[in-house]
């Protein structure tokens, strides 16, 4: 039983990511890379605006504000090192201009993206 319940969880997580990765895709917003893993730890999409690189943790949850509730300090610092560790590989490097995403996805499949949400 805790096994299917976990099975479905990293299922309806995939296809939450799949769907913002498309929202993105759709916006002009192209998506380059999906659960690029680091040294730190995994950044769930990454986009690119023109020159700026968009750092996107998507949760998945009942609601927006449950979704919401999931992103943990903890969380935000390792994708903030993975980012860290991603932007090496940038022409500018470091100096590159970021944005921290969070994209909450509900029950219904519905999508709210909160644009640098490190900053609100």
């Amino acid at each position: 039983m805790r096994r299917a319940r976990g099975l479905r969880a990293y299922h309806a997580g995939f296809a939450a990511e799949e769907q913002v990765a498309q929202l993105y895709d759709r916006s002009g917003r192209a998506v380059c890379a999906r659960r690029w893993r680091g040294e730190a730890g995994e950044i769930d999409l990454i986009a690119r605006d023109g020159a700026e690189v968009i750092f996107i943790e998507v949760k998945q949850s009942r609601s927006h504000a449950e979704a919401a509730q999931h992103l943990t300090p903890q969380q935000m610092a390792r994708i903030y090192n993975a980012a860290s560790e991603f932007l090496v590989g940038e022409p500018a490097g470091q100096l590159t201009n970021v944005r921290f995403d969070l994209a909450m996805v509900d029950g219904m499949g519905r999508i709210e993206v909160l644009e640098n949400a490190y900053a609100a």
